[in-house]
């Protein structure tokens, strides 16, 4: 019989086509939206679509420029070499890896503006074009053997003396990002010269960290000015202002304990709004938006203001309108996130709140705000557990919403989709909680379905109508399983006092919500009570450690992601101390944490583990090292226990490689097979 051979990539592609239902390949398939911004004239918007090649993990990028009332696109190309950054009045800029650009038509033409940008990140150009702005990596404390000692090349040594030595999945280097100003055609300065402070804040910060006061007089930036434990153990960050002419800083915010970041001029520059929380260390606190009268000279006025002060909720991010007298956010609500609006009053010394207008309304994201068009619409970006990113327009005046891309219409055109509901269930302290259930495809109510408990993380963070590309639970459904998705105790958008519950109770009350939410969607005839299994990452997967130590014989399975498995050697070895200072109530060796080292500490009930567990760990997460998830498979292995360990070198505590997230799921589905179905 002769053989036929098909190319690899060529079957992946039929496989791919050929389904009805989501699949891993399909869902890596997928086109990413992302916004670049809109016009200045609010007609149009800038995006760009990914695409993952996942043989070569790298990302094919397609760029658009769309007609907001029309929606007419066209699609154009960045200039070979350059990176285009910014649009604004002045026209278009660019860099490459050492020099500045400008475009006074459109990007047909460019000029070379500054050469000095080697090894610079986020930069920005001032509002009158005369300065540019930007980050660089500066060594200040040799920590590194070939520092310490340049005459032997070949040493590995790292050599600390002080606590945040790492920090995310990077050992410190010693190297510190500072922001750098220049004019045009001029030399840098280091407006941060000397200090060991970053801003950007690592690990997650960047342009947004750094703005220009819109008179270019000077640069207003986010930075935690602490060092070494102080550092480990905060979370102020405060806005500072650098002066250009005085070459001097004002800490803008000096009585303000939390995390102080995003600050954004008003658009006639006379107001900063920016997020603040209230307390030190409590890096899931209520985020307000506060708004800060600014008088001549850059110098701040008394009048400051906090919007959201008597609003029961947390912001996400937010936008001024053209106006300036009003700013637009998102936030969680219900198992949502929606978009707001709040007036800004013209006297920020007010005797009565301004209230938030909730806009939207519906069983999706409102996930990020790109900007104004010129027609009184908001573009935003979109997503629901069925459908990723999109691009919309959102009528400010009654909140309806038209699509305006439609990268993945065909694909999902072409496959079932899942139906997800939300349901109230009845707590065990006798509070009402959402949980979301997510059913299979073409589901029959008739028929018994393998049911699984996802358990989210942070454990601040919000559980809404997001799409993953890793914890997908369109994919989780389209295998045939039911997912049960419990807004528990700590969740955002359901009032600050359910969301600050959880701060000291990790293994209490959050682990009786998750109990109550599977057994009353268990009550249901079609899900089958003989295979429950239990799922999650991060605090979710510390809560599936001790669920599977307490379960009493719900769950026939396990898997946990980067959980965390032992208090005691996750406090000694973690590196953002003021989380689990706040969370967990501080070190092993004090006795007003006993409880949660007792009581809620996962590693002391493997005991009572009776059923197969999978593991995964990053190898280079240093937020849960990779001793949580050893512990908890040696463990398993020991008790003799089914038990797969998934480890991935050259992770941190997500997947961002596009074939370790493959064998991810594949591994993931295949343990569910095994075990489960």
């Amino acid at each position: 019989m002769k053989r036929i051979f098909i190319p690899l990539l060529l079957a992946g592609a039929l496989q791919v086509t050929a389904q009805d239902h989501m699949t891993p390949e399909l869902l890596w398939s997928l086109k990413k939206v992302n916004a670049d911004g809109m016009t200045t004239s609010g007609n149009s918007v800038y995006y760009n679509v990914k695409q993952t090649d996942v043989s070569t993990e790298k990302s094919n990028t397609k760029r658009y420029l769309l007609d907001v009332v029309d929606g007419s696109r066209k699609e154009w190309q960045m200039p070979a070499g350059k990176t285009i950054f910014q649009r604004d009045e002045n026209g278009w800029y660019a860099m490459d890896d050492k020099s500045l650009y400008h475009s006074t038509d459109k990007g047909k033409t460019w000029k070379t503006i500054f050469s000095g940008l080697e090894n610079a990140d986020n930069v920005r150009v001032s509002p009158d074009g005369k300065y540019v702005a930007f980050s660089k990596e500066v060594l200040l404390k040799p920590m590194m053997g070939t520092d310490l000692y340049p005459d032997l090349k070949k040493t590995t040594a790292q050599v600390y003396t002080d606590l945040n030595y790492r920090h995310w999945d990077t050992w410190e280097d010693g190297k510190f990002s500072h922001i750098f100003v220049a004019p045009i055609n001029g030399t840098s300065k280091d407006i941060m010269e000397g200090e060991l402070y970053d801003s950007p804040q690592k690990p997650f910060g960047g342009a947004e960290d750094f703005v220009w006061s819109p008179d270019s007089k000077g640069v207003v930036y986010v930075c935690k000015k602490k060092f070494g434990k102080a550092y480990a153990t905060s979370t102020n960050t405060d806005l500072y202002y650098y002066d250009l002419k005085a070459g001097s800083t004002t800490n803008w915010t000096p009585n303000m304990m939390g995390y102080d970041t995003n600050p954004v001029f008003s658009p006639d520059g006379k107001r900063i709004a920016w997020t603040s929380m209230a307390h030190d260390g409590y890096e899931s606190d209520k985020n307000d938006i506060y708004v800060m009268q600014l008088g001549t000279g850059g110098k701040t006025d008394v009048q400051k203001l906090n919007m959201t002060a008597g609003w029961d909720g947390t912001v996400g991010g937010f936008a001024w309108d053209k106006t300036g007298n009003n700013i637009y956010f998102t936030a969680p609500v219900k198992g949502t996130e929606q978009l707001f609006s709040i007036k800004v009053p013209a006297n920020l010394m007010v005797a009565m709140m301004p209230v938030p207008v909730q806009i939207t309304k519906g069983q999706f994201d409102v996930n990020g705000i790109v900007g104004e068009a010129s027609n009184h619409e908001i573009v935003v970006t979109r997503c629901d557990m069925n459908h990723a990113n999109e691009l919309y327009a959102v009528n400010v005046a009654n909140g309806s919403m038209r699509a305006l891309t439609h990268e993945n219409d065909d694909t999902y055109s072409k496959i079932k989709l899942s139906e997800t509901k939300l349901r109230m269930v009845r707590t065990t302290d006798g509070r009402e909680m959402g949980v979301w259930i997510v059913y299979p495809p073409n589901f029959d109510p008739a028929k018994k379905y393998p049911t699984l408990l996802y358990c989210q993380g942070g454990p601040q963070s919000a559980l809404t109508q997001f799409y993953s590309f890793r914890w997908n639970f369109q994919l989780m459904a389209a295998q045939g399983y039911i997912v049960v998705a419990p807004n528990r105790r700590g969740m955002p958008g359901w009032g600050t006092k359910w969301n600050e519950e959880i701060s000291k109770d990790w293994g209490g009350q959050p682990m009786k919500d998750y109990l109550a939410a599977i057994d009353d969607v268990s009550k249901e005839s079609y899900v089958d009570k003989d295979r429950l299994g239990c799922v999650g990452a991060s605090y979710g997967g510390y809560s599936v450690y001790m669920l599977a130590g307490m379960h009493e014989n719900r769950f026939k399975t396990f898997i946990a992601h980067d959980g965390l498995f032992d208090l005691r050697s996750w406090y000694g070895n973690t590196e953002e101390l003021w989380f689990a200072n706040w969370d967990i109530g501080g070190p092993y060796w004090n006795n007003s944490a006993t409880k949660s080292y007792e009581d809620y500490n996962p590693s002391n009930f493997v005991a009572k583990w009776n059923a197969p567990i999978m593991i995964i760990q990053g190898g280079i997460d240093y937020r849960v090292p990779i001793e949580q998830g050893l512990g908890a498979f040696q463990a398993a292995q020991l008790r003799g226990i089914k038990s797969k360990l998934l480890y991935l070198p050259n992770e941190n505590h997500w997947v961002l490689h596009p074939q370790n997230a493959l064998v991810w799921q594949k591994e993931f589905f295949k343990w569910l097979d095994e075990t489960l179905k």
